[in-house]
C-alpha cells in the first residue's frame, strides 16, 4: 500500500518508522495533538486527485486515525466509497475512495509476547482522558472489571497523565484478588522492547508509558513460568492427564 500512494501522512514517530519505506514519497509528518491537522491535510491532498496514506502504529481502525478519517469526511460533507465502488457525483475529484487496511493491534503483538493472556473474553479500555471524560473511563472500568473480562489498558501512562494506572488499580482491585496477573509489554515488536509480568496489587510500580499496554488477568488468568494465559474451559469440560 506505501508503495502505490504517492502521499503519506503520519505522526512524527511513525513516520520515522517507515523511511526506508517511503522514500521519494510526499510526506505530511505532524507531532502528538495534531491529528485533525494531519488528517484535513491528507484529505486535501486526496481531494487534489492524489493516492494519499494515512498511517498509524498497530491497526487504523483501534484507538487509532481511521475514525477520525470518516467522522471529518462527514463533518466535511465529503463523498466517500469504499474501493472499486463507482462514484455517487457527476465530479469525480469530489468522491474519495476509502480503504481501511488491517494491521496488527497493539493487544495482538502483545499478547503473542506475553503467551496467551486473551484466549477467553476481554475488554480494551484507554486510560487517556483527553478525549474521553475519566468519569466514563471509570464506569468501564469498574464494568470490566465486575464482568471478569481480562482487561487490556491502552495509553497507560503520560508524562501529564501519570495517576489514571493507580486509579485503574484500585478500581480493578475491588473486584479481582491482589494476585491476579497482570502482563506489561511495552514497544511490541519493536527496538527496546520489554515484557514483564506483575501482579495487580505491584501494577502501578511497573515502567509504563504510552508505548506501553497492559493485560489484566481474569479470576481465572494463570502464570506459567515465564508466560501468562487464560483457559478457554476445556480442561474444566475435557480430562487432561
Amino acid at each position: 500500500m506505501l508503495a502505490s500512494v504517492e502521499v503519506v501522512a503520519g505522526y512524527n514517530t511513525y513516520i520515522d518508522l517507515i523511511r526506508p519505506l517511503i522514500d521519494g514519497k510526499e510526506i505530511i509528518s505532524t507531532g502528538m495533538t495534531k491529528e485533525v491537522a494531519r488528517v484535513e491535510a491528507a484529505i486535501e491532498q486526496a481531494l487534489k486527485g492524489k493516492s494519499c496514506a494515512i498511517v498509524s502504529s498497530g491497526d487504523a481502525g483501534i484507538y487509532a486515525m481511521a475514525g477520525l478519517v470518516f467522522e471529518t469526511c462527514k463533518i466535511k460533507g465529503i463523498a466517500i466509497v469504499p474501493p472499486g465502488s463507482g462514484t455517487r457525483t457527476a465530479d469525480d475529484r469530489k468522491v474519495l475512495r476509502i480503504e481501511v487496511v488491517p494491521g496488527i493491534p497493539a493487544l495482538s503483538a502483545g499478547a503473542a509476547l506475553l503467551g496467551a493472556p486473551l484466549t477467553h473474553d476481554f475488554a480494551a479500555i484507554s486510560l487517556s482522558d483527553l478525549l474521553t471524560p475519566w468519569e466514563l473511563i471509570e464506569k468501564r472500568l469498574e464494568a470490566a472489571a465486575r464482568a471478569d473480562f481480562v482487561i487490556v489498558l491502552y495509553n497507560p501512562k503520560s508524562k501529564k497523565r501519570h495517576w489514571q494506572l493507580e486509579k485503574a488499580r484500585e478500581i480493578i482491585l475491588r473486584q479481582r484478588d491482589k494476585h491476579t496477573p497482570v502482563g506489561i509489554v511495552s514497544r511490541a515488536m519493536r527496538e527496546q522492547q520489554n515484557i514483564e509480568i506483575v501482579t495487580l496489587a505491584t501494577m502501578h510500580n511497573a515502567d509504563v508509558d504510552m508505548q506501553t499496554t497492559v493485560f489484566i488477568g481474569s479470576s481465572t488468568s494463570s502464570r506459567y513460568m515465564d508466560f501468562m494465559y487464560t483457559p478457554r474451559g476445556y480442561a474444566k469440560k475435557y480430562q487432561i492427564e
